[in-house]
């Protein structure tokens, strides 16, 4: 009914007109049926609000160095990276160097780098590929480290060179980037963990997240008697005779900078397999029981979300599950845990739906990120919601595989209360602005309204196998899943989109009841959707659970004949995102 004839317009006016007169009432008195999941749940008080879903804040220069795709990064490509360093944990210094291959995009003489200013910068060599060995020239502007060459260098012309850097790195951000630290044992304990803070709070590279090394090389000194679990394939350890012992590793697939990690402490290892696919576990000795019984959950992941999308990305490299002295990171092949090795998240129902305590939460949602965060990556931090909007809704696709859709659906709707609303999901790109924490809650619940528009699971699953089979080892955008979207279904989402990821508010169904002079209930009903895109045209389900039925209203008025009162009659908002206004 989205285009109305003189006729049916005139019985819309005296439709509201009656309205008017009536005062929007309407007879009968029918008991108001069961609350949904979603109702129950939006009646809860919300806990304070965050900082980061109140306001985006100002960038600032350094934040402007580092999101800028400017001229000194888009005229190189990313090839390799070779970070050969050594790590003292009683100085708690981290030194040595990192090879940087590039290929030239555009005739250039400088490119930017990244590394902190409380880390030296030792010396910046040419490769082996010139004869020139005088030491590059630099700048630096805070983190920002743009580096000249002493020739112009061609497009098309591949370049390799040394970036010696030492000193004592500094913890910061919620996970401290790098910390030293010692176990309860008293043996030390390093971890990385920088993906807001970036990489270059430890290491140089360039810190952004739009250009990926197409392969990666990881040799870590450290201590004998320690041992050393990073990203990739173990290929050896050298005992290099001065009481250090170098651990290398190879990663064979494009990595973003913040998934390069170091995991150094006193682990042991055990194992596991899914299928041919080893799964390898390191953990402190004094909780190797605990992880014992906890970390075969991952098992069921791989099952899972292979299952949905495909095999697991990194499968040269293998998955490892690493103890970590906080919550958990998704680094690529090396997912690190600290979730006390209990079920729920640090032991408590996450969703607050009685679901979440069946299983792990950080073993799902962390490595989940292997698909949707390090196979696909966000091209901006902006757009992060690729990673974490997906990958929270990864979790419910868990959760359906193991226990069936209806408590798939309970337990994204327990994620409602913690959605705010107040910014856009998608934030400013160039920036490296930080999006809302919205976007994994509302991202998700955004994904599960999609599904219902789709109104045929087949299709919805092979078009998500089928987007992440597309898209897998590239860095994206939104519009790049919109557009996939958009051909494979055959609809135009992306007024859907936009309502969710560009504005603040859910879009919300109003509904206006009218009856008959001596009628006991409605016989029709208007609706229209009241969004901020003007073409938003979202169909919706509504009556009954027993009976629904799909209406597709506009942001125009329709309307329909219904038997139901307004108490009785439902939309599904279980299935979508939505507000609704019943007058």
């Amino acid at each position: 009914m989205r285009r109305m004839g003189v006729a049916l317009s005139m019985a819309v006016c005296a439709c509201a007109v009656m309205l008017a007169q009536q005062g929007g009432q309407n007879a009968g008195q029918a008991a108001a049926p069961a609350q949904s999941q979603a109702q129950k749940l939006a009646e809860k008080p919300k806990p304070p609000i965050r900082p980061n879903d109140a306001g985006a804040p100002v960038p600032t220069r350094a934040d402007m160095l580092r999101g800028a795709y400017g001229p000194y990064r888009e005229n190189n490509d990313l090839l390799y990276y070779h970070l050969d360093i050594r790590v003292d944990p009683e100085k708690k210094s981290i030194g040595g160097k990192n090879t940087i291959r590039f290929r030239m995009l555009k005739d250039g003489d400088r490119i930017q780098l990244d590394l902190t200013d409380k880390l030296n910068i030792d010396k910046i060599l040419l490769g082996p590929e010139f004869s020139k060995t005088a030491p590059l020239k630099y700048e630096r502007d805070g983190s920002a480290v743009f580096v000249d060459f002493p020739h112009l260098l061609r497009a098309g012309q591949v370049v390799s060179i040394d970036f010696y850097y030492s000193g004592n790195p500094a913890e910061l951000g919620r996970f401290g980037g790098i910390t030293f630290k010692k176990d309860a044992s008293g043996h030390d304990w390093i971890n990385t963990a920088c993906e807001g803070d970036g990489a270059s709070v430890w290491w140089p590279n360039k810190d952004q997240w739009r250009d990926e090394v197409e392969s990666m090389d990881l040799s870590v000194a450290i201590p004998s008697g320690l041992v050393d679990v990073s990203n990739g394939k173990f290929v050896s350890k050298t005992d290099l005779g001065d009481g250090y012992t170098r651990w290398d590793w190879h990663i064979s697939y494009p990595i973003n900078n913040y998934d390069v990690s170091l995991n150094i402490g006193n682990y042991v290892h055990f194992a596991d397999k899914y299928g041919d696919q080893p799964l390898d576990f390191y953990a402190l000795p004094e909780d190797l029981d605990k992880a014992k019984a906890q970390f075969p959950q991952a098992k069921g992941m791989m099952e899972a979300f292979t299952h949905y999308f495909g095999e697991y990305p990194f499968i040269k490299d293998g998955y490892k599950l690493i103890e970590a002295p906080y919550t958990g990171m998704e680094h690529q092949s090396a997912v690190t845990y600290g979730n006390l090795f209990k079920n729920g998240y640090y032991g408590h129902d996450w969703t607050g739906v009685g679901v979440s305590p069946r299983f792990d939460f950080i073993i799902i949602h962390e490595s989940g990120h292997e698909w949707f965060g390090n196979s696909i990556t966000a091209v901006d931090p902006a757009d992060m919601w690729l990673h974490e909007g997906w990958d929270t809704y990864l979790e419910s696709l868990y959760v359906e595989y193991r226990w069936g859709k209806a408590d798939a659906i309970k337990y994204l709707s327990g994620y409602r209360p913690k959605i705010y609303n107040l910014r856009p999901i998608v934030a400013e790109r160039g920036v490296n602005a930080e999006p809302t924490e919205d976007q994994y809650f509302k991202g998700a619940l955004m994904l599960n309204t999609l599904r219902s528009v789709v109104n045929d699971d087949a299709k919805w699953f092979a078009l998500i196998k089928g987007l992440y089979q597309h898209f897998k080892y590239q860095t994206i955008q939104t519009e790049d899943v919109v557009a996939y979207f958009n051909l494979h279904t055959g609809m135009n989402l992306t007024p859907i989109f936009n309502q969710y990821l560009r504005h603040t508010r859910i879009p919300r169904l109003e509904l206006l009841f009218s009856q008959t002079p001596g009628g006991e209930s409605p016989d029709m009903v208007m609706y229209k959707w009241d969004a901020d895109e003007e073409n938003f045209a979202m169909p919706v389900r509504i009556g009954t659970p027993e009976h629904w039925q799909i209406i597709r209203p506009t942001t125009k008025w329709q309307w329909m004949k219904t038997p139901l009162t307004k108490d009785e009659f439902q939309v599904a908002t279980d299935l979508y995102y939505i507000d609704v206004n019943k007058q």
